[in-house]
């Protein structure tokens, strides 16, 4: 298992119950967005900075220096691992 997927596995871990609910709310939003978004936007906020503090963990020593290109990379690669169960990650947000 890669380090992102570890670090992915680990958040969803420690924040299982709040994650569970995202999940229902993120599936009901993509079926009817309209009726979902503000409950979406509120549940997403917490989510994302959760996930945004579980990427610095991950890419925080790699920022820096010679190892720059690889940290934007693993970012990337962490994102896309989210993106698998939240593809409507992205519009926590957007009105």
């Amino acid at each position: 298992m890669r380090e992102y997927q570890k670090m992915f596995t680990l958040m969803m871990e420690q924040h299982r119950e709040l994650f569970d609910n995202f999940r229902d709310i993120h599936d009901n939003y993509a079926l009817n967005p309209a009726q979902w978004q503000k409950l979406f936007n509120e549940y997403g906020a917490e989510v994302v900075d959760i996930i945004r503090d579980y990427e610095r963990r991950l890419c925080s020593n790699m920022a820096t220096g010679k190892f720059g290109q690889f940290s934007a990379n693993l970012s990337r690669k962490f994102w896309d691992e989210v993106r698998k169960d939240f593809p409507k990650i992205d519009f926590v947000g957007v009105k």
